[in-house]
């Protein structure tokens, strides 16, 4: 019996892997985040039993897994984007290793991902940006020392910010001073759903594009040069010059 930490995808339920999706189809028990994982991932399941576990507290969760184990029934624990990232699932594997419980991690697409597909972009461009900073906002907890946004602003990375749309407007003042009123910036809601939408700017004209729009949450804000470069040097991966060991010196 095996616990499966399953990563559905940021929402259309072709971006789940073609292992999580066997894994998920093949389990007799299904728990699955409702609020943002969409009922059609759960498609061609054959599963004895399948709960929505949104309204659930972690207790209870644990309660059901514990029920699943003592029957010997694996567990597709499905989780939105991949289970990695603000999935919650450093807690729950705290009690399945108490209870030692197996379990298994099946990574997915995230919402970063699909963002940068919808705008057409490559978030790491040569000599304009190398690093990706993926965080979120500090609003209910405190983030760790180190991590508040100026601190990481700093570094002029591209920043991939994550359950903070409704604090647009104070980001935009923490970064400022940092990346320059004309840096570009992407709010993306509910990215690869069918509803999703997204809207670009700068740090100058971003408020004014986005308020009215209702962005409340399941969105993500891409700020970085990359998203509006032009200009910039070719990846010296495919240079002619660049010799490696599939394309060697030619005779």
């Amino acid at each position: 019996m095996t616990i499966y930490f399953i990563g559905a995808g940021p929402g259309d339920p072709e971006l789940i892997t073609v292992k999580g999706q066997r894994l998920l189809r093949a389990c007799p028990v299904i728990l699955y985040a409702g609020s943002l994982v969409p009922e059609a991932v759960l498609e061609g399941h054959c599963a004895e039993r399948v709960i929505n576990t949104a309204e659930l507290r972690l207790e209870q969760i644990i309660t059901l897994i514990r029920e699943a184990h003592a029957k010997g029934q694996d567990v597709a624990r499905v989780h939105s984007g991949d289970p990695s990232l603000y999935g919650a699932i450093g807690e729950q594997i705290r009690h399945l290793r108490a209870l030692d419980i197996p379990f298994k991690i099946i990574p997915g697409v995230t919402a970063t991902s699909a963002c940068a597909a919808l705008l057409e972009a490559e978030l790491t461009l040569p000599g304009v940006s190398q690093t990706v900073i993926l965080t979120r906002y500090a609003s209910s907890s405190e983030m760790p020392e180190g991590e508040a946004l100026e601190d990481l602003a700093r570094h002029h990375a591209t920043l991939a910010i994550h359950l903070a749309v409704k604090h647009l407007e104070r980001i935009v003042e923490t970064l400022l001073p940092h990346y320059g009123s004309d840096c570009p910036i992407a709010v993306v809601h509910r990215a690869s759903w069918p509803d999703q939408e997204q809207v670009s700017g700068t740090l100058a004209d971003i408020l004014d594009k986005v308020r009215g729009k209702g962005f409340r949450r399941t969105a993500l804000i891409l700020v970085g040069q990359v998203l509006a470069a032009e200009h910039f040097a070719d990846s010296r991966l495919y240079h002619k010059n660049t010799l490696h060991l599939f394309r060697p010196q030619q005779a």
